[in-house]
């Protein structure tokens, strides 16, 4: 049962069930877009890096049912709460949440034990912008735990050879991303922008990488959200809804 400082949200038309905080962490669209986005392959064992809720594992194991994922998470408070989704949702026997620090990658699991990784990192650098005073939120959007190179070398330790990482990050940090991607040994290889509207400037980059892949960078069409009215695009519906146009 949820308490009264929980939400009880729907996800997938339905199909999933999704426990948030009411002032705390809640997931972001950012997570759908990324979902959609990763190259997810039949039987891939897939790690997410700071899973918050385990809204990411959950909607991949939605949309892809050969998968297992785990999904690693610092806060013990969000820790507790994504056990209790994957509970939910009956998916126990392929999701897995385990207590963990992206400092400390030789703690999460083996090397080379996973085929994909996800994540959506904190992106706003330490002492830069407002801290929320809430500390889930805190956590989950500035490097305070934790920063972009921690969560690429820790997505690098775990990957097979050309094991995929998929990663969401603001566009403004494009070059942060593309050049620690290709530090860590993970080559850049396919991005998409994503605009609120098709004349705005682009807010998120979507970008994906390969453990060990030669250079190469295939540039997407780019993924408008909104129509004028702010009605969502068909591609974006349809994600919403964890069907594929």
């Amino acid at each position: 049962m949820n308490s009264p400082s929980e939400t009880v949200d729907a996800l997938f038309d339905g199909r999933l069930t999704l426990y948030q905080s009411r002032a705390g962490y809640r997931f972001s669209f950012d997570t759908l877009l990324l979902a959609d986005f990763a190259t997810i392959r039949s039987g891939d064992r897939v790690v997410d890096l700071g899973t918050g809720n385990g809204v990411l594992p959950l909607a991949l194991a939605d949309l892809h049912p050969t998968i297992r994922v785990t999904g690693v998470e610092l806060q013990k408070s969000l820790f507790d709460r994504a056990r209790r989704n994957v509970a939910a949702n009956q998916l126990e026997s392929r999701v897995e949440i385990v207590a963990g620090d992206v400092r400390r990658w030789n703690k999460i699991g083996a090397a080379a034990s996973f085929d994909a990784a996800v994540c959506n990192p904190p992106y706003r650098k330490a002492g830069s912008g407002r801290l929320n005073p809430d500390t889930e939120r805190q956590l989950a959007r500035h490097e305070l735990h934790g920063d972009l190179k921690d969560f690429l070398s820790t997505g690098s330790f775990l990957l097979r050879a050309k094991g995929r990482m998929a990663i969401v990050y603001p566009a403004l940090r494009a070059v942060d991303l593309l050049a620690a991607m290709r530090h860590a040994g993970i080559e850049p290889k396919r991005l998409r922008l994503v605009h609120s509207f098709a004349a705005a400037p682009a807010a998120l980059l979507l970008a994906e990488g390969v453990k060990g892949g030669h250079s190469g960078l295939e540039v997407l069409a780019p993924l408008t959200i909104y129509r004028e009215g702010k009605e969502y695009t068909e591609e974006v519906a349809a994600l919403i809804a964890g069907r594929r146009v």
